[in-house]
């Protein structure tokens, strides 16, 4: 294949104005973390598992299941043998399963992610250490497959309201798992159907004829060398969906399954051989391993966006269409504003995420080192941030996608360009870990919280402390067009919607409303307070994080990094008019200078457009689109991909001789 770049896309790259490997490397966290990730790449790709003989587009749903368990058997051999190399612990598994890589070998998902991502942490989040020791050795040799079975055909986010069953028998010493109801099925885990045969089953835990609530227990769900289902467990498979068909969900029912008593994971609630029930010292230890991988998504987000961006924006600059101008040629669309306007926010989401990704996973951290230490003071605040930001990154994400696709016109319909296949990866993260309206209602209930908590002159933590200087409704200060001025009137946003809810309830309960049907009545603006407050800490987070960094890079990179925070700030004000004219002193005349601002920036960031998704630096392999390739040969690759189609084999499809021959005669 020639290793021509189109002269389009090279004109782009020349007039670049900074170092595109410098911003790479602030990207991955330093030259060496650079190295590492290109080192990986390069291993995984040279063993050439992401080449399909025919892409699985064209394959059936049990073909696409059975090439998927192949591609990840591969790819974690693989793994394993860079772990015996460098002796690492989970970075690698990690780094793949949450990276560009691993999407890009298995691009509908892959069935054993649930065995890293939520089977290992759980052990080793609620395992006690000699259930740590014996199941983790095994998890991670892959002596077994686990996968983590919560959701129900019933029940989902509201994990209270699950139905399966786990009752203890102390004349055995022994749990009995039971699914009392066919909405007490487990449904959706992934690997569950045909590939785990451990799995950490959430269930309500009975002794001594009391419920105890949601509690996690391992059980065997096929023969360790048959790998025929157990007697009791009714296991397979979900079904085909808008995408992730690699993932194989399944559905898993219990009749009457026994487990030894030590199967039930005990660091924080025990049950004694007697069936006593020792309580945890906090029920929200529990949601540890939803909070990590909520943490996870917001990264994964920021990976799916930059290839959408970095597919749309190439495609861009290679694409000429119209003639605005008599006798001239027709310009590239990357010169057209309106295509700015899609693309430039998308790339500016990315840079935005990834730095509240990167933020959010240094607070994670810290917490769970102070819940080690008994220290619980900031899991509230943590529960709440990873709730809206993972409502928010999935959000945008899927927005961002479809604004991409779209920006890349009908070619953008093709699968071939990678967009459709990536939108859905992206708009299933909506509903999964948490379905978004939920997450944000979670949060909500924090906030409504701190700002009772403000009104009584308590202090605070860091990411609500906003509230206690808004929450008097002091008049708002005059507006400025800063980004400064801005951030502080996305603040003064928040704190007003969560204000006037709290005010709502209120006064509701007065009128003789229970505190549950006011909630209810004021929940859809209670999602929007929690959106607010999302959006007000993106933005502080995303430029104070760019500023500290600034000092650190070149006077080149400096501008197009300010240009982006400023590009992204200013886009959600231009967003949120409604809220900033109703909460703060923002005037028409201001709003005139913002939509100014907003196109000038379009303008300057435009010459760097290509050279700021070329920094994410995703191979070709990778990015695995005909629209988005680092050579720009977009339409040659598009024919090349169309031949491939199974139907393109043979000049003539045997359906003409069966069907369309005789209508056309009239023998049909």
């Amino acid at each position: 294949m020639s290793t021509k770049i189109n002269p389009d896309l090279q004109k782009e790259r020349d007039q670049c104005t900074f170092d595109v490997t410098e911003l790479t490397n602030l990207i991955d966290g330093g030259v060496e973390k650079t190295e590492e990730r290109k080192k990986r790449e390069e291993m995984a790709l040279k063993e050439n598992i992401h080449n399909d003989d025919v892409p699985s587009v064209y394959l059936s749903h049990k073909e696409k299941y059975e090439l998927a368990v192949k591609k990840a058997c591969l790819l974690f051999k693989m793994i394993r043998k860079l772990q015996e190399e460098e002796n690492a612990g989970m970075e690698n598994y990690m780094a793949v399963l949450g990276g560009n890589l691993g999407s890009a070998i298995l691009s509908d998902g892959c069935p054993l992610t649930l065995h890293y991502v939520m089977f290992i942490p759980t052990v080793m989040g609620q395992g006690t250490v000699e259930q740590q020791a014996y199941w983790i050795g095994r998890a991670f040799n892959l002596d077994i497959i686990g996968t983590y079975a919560q959701t129900e055909l019933g029940h989902g986010t509201f994990i209270r309201g699950l139905e399966t069953t786990a009752t203890y028998d102390p004349s055995t010493k022994e749990f009995v798992l039971h699914s009392p109801t066919l909405t007490s099925y487990k449904w959706w885990p992934g690997g569950l159907a045909h590939t785990a045969n451990y799995c950490i089953v959430m269930a309500q835990l009975y002794t001594k004829g009391k419920c105890h609530g949601i509690h996690p227990f391992i059980v065997q769900l096929r023969d360790e060398e048959n790998h025929m289902p157990l007697p009791g467990i009714k296991v397979g498979e979900i079904g085909a969906k808008l995408g992730m068909n690699g993932t194989n969900n399944g559905f898993l029912g219990f009749d009457k399954v026994r487990i030894p008593r030590d199967y039930m994971l005990m660091k924080n609630s025990k049950v004694l051989e007697d069936g006593t029930y020792v309580n945890s010292p906090s029920s929200k230890l529990t949601y540890g391993t939803m909070m990590f991988v909520r943490v996870m998504l917001v990264n994964d987000m920021c990976n799916y966006m930059a290839k959408a961006v970095t597919i749309a924006t190439r495609y861009s600059a290679v694409r000429r269409q119209s003639q605005p101008k008599p006798n001239e040629p027709e310009p590239q669309i990357l010169d057209y504003v309106t295509q700015q306007h899609k693309l430039l926010i998308g790339i500016a989401s990315v840079y935005a995420f990834r730095t509240s990704a990167n933020w959010l996973w240094l607070m994670y951290n810290n917490v769970t080192a102070e819940l080690e230490a008994g220290d619980m003071e900031r899991l509230p605040e943590l529960h709440a941030l990873s709730c809206c930001l993972k409502a928010a990154s999935t959000a945008d994400a899927a927005a961002c996608v479809e604004r991409c696709r779209l920006a890349c016109g009908g070619h953008g319909y093709m699968l071939s360009s990678n967009l459709p296949i990536t939108y859905g990866l992206v708009t299933a993260a909506c509903t999964y870990e948490g379905e978004n309206t939920v997450m944000l209602l979670q949060t909500a209930r924090f906030l409504v919280k701190a700002w009772q908590q403000a009104v009584s002159g308590n202090t605070l933590t860091p990411t609500v402390s906003y509230l206690g200087d808004l929450r008097n409704g002091r008049r708002s200060p005059p507006w400025d067009n800063t980004i400064e001025v801005i951030i502080a009137g996305f603040q003064r946003v928040a704190a007003g919607k969560i204000g006037q809810c709290v005010a709502q309830i209120e006064k509701r309960q007065k009128s003789g409303m229970s505190y549950e049907d006011a909630w209810n009545m004021t929940s859809v603006q209670l999602t929007s307070a929690s959106e607010a407050h999302c959006r007000a800490i993106l933005l502080a987070t995303y430029f104070q994080e760019t500023e500290q960094r600034a000092g650190g890079v070149s006077p080149a990179l400096r501008r197009p990094l300010r240009q982006l925070v400023d590009l992204y700030v200013v886009y959600w004000a231009l967003q949120t008019l409604g809220d900033l004219l109703r909460f703060t002193s923002i005037s028409e005349r201001d709003i005139e200078q913002l939509q100014n601002w907003y196109e000038d920036l379009l303008v300057q960031l435009r010459p760097n457009a290509v050279g700021l998704v070329d920094a994410f630096d995703i191979r070709d392999e990778i990015l695995n689109s005909t629209l988005g390739a680092y050579d720009g040969r977009a339409y040659e690759r598009l024919m090349e991909e169309a031949m491939k189609s199974p139907l393109n084999a043979e000049p003539v499809n045997k359906s003409f001789h069966s069907y369309l021959k005789p209508l056309m005669q009239g023998k049909l």
